[in-house]
């Protein structure tokens, strides 16, 4: 039978109001997300030289930001779970936004970094909540296309965040950019308020602080000593890599007692959601690697300056931008596939940017590099929510974010010195870091085509693990199936 939202010609439903307001409030968070992940990337040098800090300390409000709001994301997905996807969306604009004003009057560095990790706070409750939202007002048919949208939102502000940023340092500050967010909060806020509220397990209201605290610590002690590590004698980074594996030790084994864990065990079972978010990270990894080198040795190597650095910049980000929109058409049968395909071809672009011989071909190669890893970061975020239960979308979102955010934040924190602004990057000291950047992300799509060739999980689109056993819920299941079959001979 039908289903009664579909139209007879196996076409999607059209969009209701409160999806639109929905998907709206979520493209301008992901906007104002991205944009200040990647906007500062060229102002780093005017930063130091305005806020009288060394050649090593720029380089920590890029990755501050990022381990903030990798740490927070898995709370502030379970918490919009329970708590109401709208509710926690709002309050993640109103944070992103108060800290955007406090980074724009910051009077030194460690302040701005302070400012920095809560904004970064804002943008974990933004980013988790609101693609749980958008996978829990939207129907089967529209819902990837929707988070494509979202994505491709956030690839736009990849786009112009070097080239604005570029042009407002050049123009007036960098302080600029921190004001632009107020504007695009507000919308984002209105936009929020008019969608419509969700939550998943509403018999269910108790949050696992004590997991949610272990958990937290536990990444901020493995991001405090991968940053500071190397200034400390060895005693204290074995004692800091020590409590920071305890921590997680002892969160895992928390979760498995825990009536109501922040992470249910039956997500980690899940064996397309930890193979695709694996590669995600590998794939989010290469992705802020590229988008600090290549703008940088616009700067350093070819020698441009900063305003045309950014204009240069746009051929790639704007490849990276259009991806999100593609990836959301992509059907799930092949998603996997060609998240490999993508990942292999953007290591293989990023790998090859050394050995261009001239501007055009390396700008050639960063734009088939950028469409590449565009694409791959978009299918993460699609197929792993395809493969869950949308009720526990908030859960699964924030676990995916947290890994792929801090590997991202983690991998900048080890090689920050070497792609930071005084390496010129595109010199030969960024030329390591790019390189093992590639064959890490090169082995990660090579094992994750092996995994979907020799995999018997089941399709995305079928049911997942990510909920606890219940009493029947084996007859259920087999009823689920029985349905997804029916309803798939006629979609």
């Amino acid at each position: 039978m039908l289903r009664r939202h579909e139209k007879r010609d196996g076409g999607a439903p059209p969009a209701t109001a409160g999806q639109r307001w929905a998907l709206l409030a979520v493209c301008t968070g992901v906007f104002c997300i991205q944009l200040d992940a990647f906007g500062l990337v060229l102002a780093l040098p005017e930063i130091g030289r305005d806020l009288h800090a060394d050649a090593a300390g720029p380089p920590w409000v890029i990755s501050a930001y990022l381990l903030a709001t990798g740490a927070l994301m898995l709370g502030a997905g379970r918490c919009g779970d329970l708590l109401g996807r709208r509710r926690l969306l709002l309050a993640g604009f109103a944070v992103f936004g108060a800290a955007s004003v406090a980074c724009a009057l910051a009077p030194a560095l460690p302040f701005l970094v302070g400012a920095r990790v809560v904004q970064g706070a804002g943008a974990a409750m933004i980013m988790p909540v609101g693609l749980s939202l958008l996978t829990a007002v939207h129907p089967d048919e529209l819902r990837g296309r929707a988070i494509g949208w979202a994505l491709g939102a956030g690839g736009v502000a990849t786009a112009c965040g070097p080239f604005v940023g570029s042009a407002l340092t050049a123009s007036a500050s960098w302080r600029a950019l921190f004001w632009v967010n107020l504007p695009l909060t507000v919308l984002g806020a209105l936009c929020a308020s008019r969608a419509a509220e969700s939550r998943g397990y509403p018999a269910c209201r108790s949050i696992d602080l004590r997991g949610l605290a272990g958990v937290t610590a536990a990444l901020a002690a493995l991001c405090v000593v991968v940053h500071r590590g190397p200034r400390w004698p060895w005693p204290a980074v074995s004692a800091a890599v020590i409590v920071a594996a305890a921590l997680l030790v002892l969160f895992l084994r928390r979760q498995r007692s825990a009536a109501h864990p922040l992470v249910d065990a039956g997500l980690l079972r899940n064996g397309p959601f930890v193979a695709v978010t694996l590669a995600g990270a590998a794939a989010n990894a290469t992705t802020v690697t590229f988008l600090v080198v290549v703008p940088l040795a616009l700067q350093g190597r070819w020698g441009l300056p900063v305003g045309h650095a950014g204009a240069a910049f746009l051929a790639p980000a704007l490849a990276m931008a259009l991806a999100g929109p593609v990836a959301g058409r992509v059907p799930p049968a092949v998603a996997v596939r060609l998240l490999a395909a993508c990942l292999c071809g953007g290591a293989l672009a990023l790998a090859s940017l050394s050995r261009a011989s001239s501007l055009p071909a390396y700008l050639a190669l960063a734009t088939l590099g950028g469409a590449f890893l565009g694409t791959a970061n978009a299918l993460t975020l699609i197929t792993t929510q395809a493969v869950i239960r949308p009720e526990r979308a908030g859960e699964a979102s924030g676990v995916t974010k947290t890994i792929v955010t801090v590997a991202a934040g983690l991998w900048l924190g080890l090689n920050g010195s070497a792609v930071g602004p005084e390496a010129g990057a595109g010199a030969p000291g960024a030329t390591g870091p790019a390189l093992s950047t590639a064959v890490g992300a090169l082995g990660a799509g090579v094992l994750l085509a092996a995994w979907s060739r020799n995999a018997s999980a089941p399709a995305p689109t079928l049911r997942t693990g990510g909920e606890p056993r219940r009493s029947g819920e084996r007859s259920r299941a087999s009823r689920r199936r029985r349905a997804g079959c029916r309803r798939r001979r006629y979609t």
